[in-house]
């Protein structure tokens, strides 16, 4: 990795797309350390911890810390990912952002558009939910429709100004940008993060405790990344065969080839989907301030992911099975949504390819369907693994940390695509590799 950095570092158009990319992502710290005009910050900063608690660190790891400290950026890139699932999923069942999505270049401009002006709906309606919840709370002073316009106006207007940065570092800096922006929130939190650690289990202990403490948590962090990127990488190649042509006295095709299948073919998305589901009803709860008891709260309790692995309450973490449960049934629905085994049979079929064995047409995709359906089974269970680690000693333990295994897929996912980008572009202008295989 340091070698192909230092190696397109080499590249003057690379050199000032990095740069370009540093200092966007500069002005969204900056923009998440900014206060919303006329807000007590603090005051609401205050009553989130007492609400949220720790059970909320993944909101809190995708806005940087932001949203807990209410922010003119604490919406950041949450409504824009929301908005990326909706019409991934609207994709399916609307015919024709189905026909959008598979017409080209345009089509995916189209696309674009629509989920920036969902993004911007789904801001609006967000801040005007925190702001009213929290004019009804008492914490906004003078509450009435123009505080509550100016909280609309600022959040909105911060997370659609992080999207259009994100946009800027895809089209001038390098990689993706919401997904760099993404990888610098959760990154900014781990300082603190680990400062947690060092407090819940080293400061004030013995020396040997204290190298057994920290012994254990290098091991937990280095462990879970080396599983998330043998999760990511990991891949199942099916070998193609292409029929060869005689045309004009040569012959062409006849060369071996193979469809890589990802293990985790779903990637990180059907954690984010389980957590939003669970954590719904939670939100719901806090904002019309129900307390319930008897077997509607022991509901609530074991949704609560900050309860799950708790040796005082076993019996909560019955949610972390719903939750492992779900991370499977989204693996495939996510899978299905994203890979297409007829489309890629017709394709084969129509390039004049064939999967040794197997007669093209419905025996192909009824072969990459059983591929399929035990590869995504595999990697629901790599993501379920990884998933769960940080949540046992979370739990357990009680190490409150906002980087668990989704934000440890995220980055390593980020990083990864990142530094392939840059490898290609060195690739383009040099026409050499620097990454060893």
């Amino acid at each position: 990795m340091f070698e192909t950095l230092r190696n397109a570092l080499k590249v003057k158009d690379i050199r000032k797309r990095l740069l370009f990319t540093l200092v966007v992502l500069i002005i969204c710290r900056l923009g998440s350390q900014l206060p919303i005009p006329g807000i007590d910050t603090d005051t609401i900063s205050q009553y989130l911890n007492s609400l949220l608690g720790d059970s909320f660190n993944l909101l809190n790891s995708f806005t940087g810390g932001s949203f807990e400290s209410m922010s003119l950026f604490a919406l950041n890139v949450t409504p824009y990912i929301t908005a990326s699932i909706i019409i991934q999923l609207l994709t399916i069942a609307i015919p024709a952002l189905e026909e959008l999505y598979r017409d080209g270049e345009d089509g995916r401009k189209k696309i674009n558009n629509i989920t920036r002006f969902v993004t911007l709906g789904l801001s609006v309606l967000e801040s005007a939910g925190l702001a009213i919840g929290f004019g009804k709370q008492g914490l906004l002073s003078n509450y009435g429709p123009l505080i509550v316009m100016e909280m609309i106006v600022c959040l909105t207007a911060g997370s659609v100004f992080v999207m259009w940065l994100g946009e800027q570092i895809t089209d001038k800096g390098v990689g993706n940008g919401i997904s760099i922006i993404l990888l610098c929130n959760i990154v900014s939190r781990m300082p603190n993060d680990l400062y947690n650690l060092y407090q819940k289990f080293m400061e004030g202990k013995q020396i040997s405790n204290v190298i057994i403490a920290g012994v254990i948590i290098f091991i937990v962090i280095i462990g879970t990344i080396i599983l998330t990127i043998i999760l990511n990488d990991a891949e199942r190649r099916i070998p193609v065969q292409y029929s060869r042509k005689i045309q004009g006295g040569s012959q062409l095709g006849g060369l071996g080839s193979t469809l890589p299948v990802k293990v985790n073919t779903a990637n990180v998305m059907p954690i984010i989907f389980s957590s939003s589901l669970l954590q719904f009803p939670l939100v719901i709860k806090q904002l019309i301030g129900a307390d319930p008891k008897g077997a509607a709260g022991f509901i609530f309790n074991a949704l609560n992911q900050s309860n799950w692995c708790n040796p005082d309450h076993w019996n909560w973490s019955i949610g972390l099975i719903v939750y492992l449960v779900l991370n499977v049934i989204f693996a495939y629905f996510y899978t299905s949504i994203t890979f297409n085994p007829l489309e890629i049979s017709n394709n084969m079929k129509k390039q004049g390819g064939y999967i040794p064995g197997i007669r093209p047409g419905k025996a192909t995709v009824d072969y990459l369907n059983s591929i399929l359906t035990y590869i995504i089974f595999i990697g629901a269970v790599g993501l379920c693994i990884v998933a769960v680690i940080p949540i046992f000693f979370n739990g357990y333990f009680g190490a409150n940390v906002s980087f668990g295994g989704t934000s440890i897929i995220i980055i390593a996912g980020v990083v990864l695509e990142t530094m392939k980008q840059i490898e290609s572009q060195t690739l383009v202008r040099q026409y050499t590799g620097f990454l060893t295989e």
